[in-house]
């Protein structure tokens, strides 16, 4: 037993070590420079709350965080009902179902920079040729407004990972018994009503899953954003990432950075907690 016991802390010690180093220390150390006056350099005095205060104050930040906060709302929605859309065209039985899980992975693969100039090409050239062509203002100048630039990131984020999403629906599609569907059908029960009242229940598992990791990767927002429309027109379309790197390496305020990423990881470990609880709890309830 003891053998065992040894074995097992053995191989598990690399990863606790790498977790420390990596995530535990870092965390800790970041909650200290918060309540300093840390310039990147010095560690500075010992100011309490003055930075938190500060934050609730800061126009630009809070600004940033409703951008994200409408930002991922609808793109946690559309990304979900694309993903699923997806998975269930692939489980239908269609004879290019491999092919085309494929296809609509593939774009999960491209990394966040390249994935933003890519639709930064197709935004203000594509975009914009075919609304010269075909006289439609509306598709011309794409990216220079906030309603446009708002949306052109909604498209990112769904078109790179509805694919990925697909991925964990496909897996509990896979495991519905084809007994209950054909007994449904037998019973006379129509596609929308198989799918309400027993495709979905056994699936909320996957929802639960998806919910977490849409929520997490589009708070977190970076790459993309910097890529496609780097905060503009006028940093309207800036989200909270992107504001913590700015305050602290371009207005080398580090301390007052390190208070925002703070408060800005509480507010998505609370809300990722509050819908992994709710979702768990609705999946007993089915």
């Amino acid at each position: 037993m003891r053998t065992k016991d040894l074995s097992y802390w053995l191989f598990l010690a690399p990863v606790l070590l790498a977790l420390s180093m990596v995530v535990i220390l870092p965390l800790c150390l970041g909650i200290y420079y918060s309540f300093t006056n840390w310039n990147g350099i010095e560690t500075g005095g010992f100011i309490g709350f003055e930075n938190y205060i500060n934050v609730f104050s800061d126009k630009k930040f809070m600004d940033a965080m409703w951008f994200t906060v409408k930002f991922s709302v609808v793109s946690i929605i559309l990304i979900n009902l694309i993903g699923l859309s997806l998975a269930l065209i692939v489980t239908s039985r269609i004879k290019s179902s491999n092919f085309l899980r494929t296809i609509f992975f593939m774009p999960n693969l491209i990394g966040g920079l390249i994935l933003g100039f890519i639709w930064q090409f197709i935004f203000m050239k594509v975009f914009d040729g075919i609304g010269s062509l075909m006289g439609v203002e509306s598709l011309q100048g794409w990216l220079s407004t906030t309603e446009t630039g708002f949306w052109g990131l909604v498209i990112l984020m769904s078109w790179q990972m509805s694919g990925y999403i697909m991925v964990i629906y496909i897996a509990y599609l896979e495991g519905v018994p084809h007994e209950l569907l054909e007994a449904a059908e037998i019973d006379g029960a129509s596609p929308f009503q198989r799918l309400r009242y027993i495709v979905l229940p056994l699936v909320a598992p996957a929802f639960t899953v998806s919910m977490f990791l849409t929520l997490s990767n589009t708070f977190k927002l970076y790459d993309q954003n910097l890529s496609l429309t780097a905060g503009g027109p006028y940093n309207s379309t800036q989200m909270v990432a992107m504001e913590i790197f700015k305050t602290a390496f371009v207005e080398l305020n580090m301390s007052y950075a390190q208070a925002k990423a703070v408060i800005f990881f509480i507010i998505v470990a609370a809300i990722s907690l509050t819908q992994v609880y709710i979702n768990k709890k609705r999946e007993v309830e089915l």
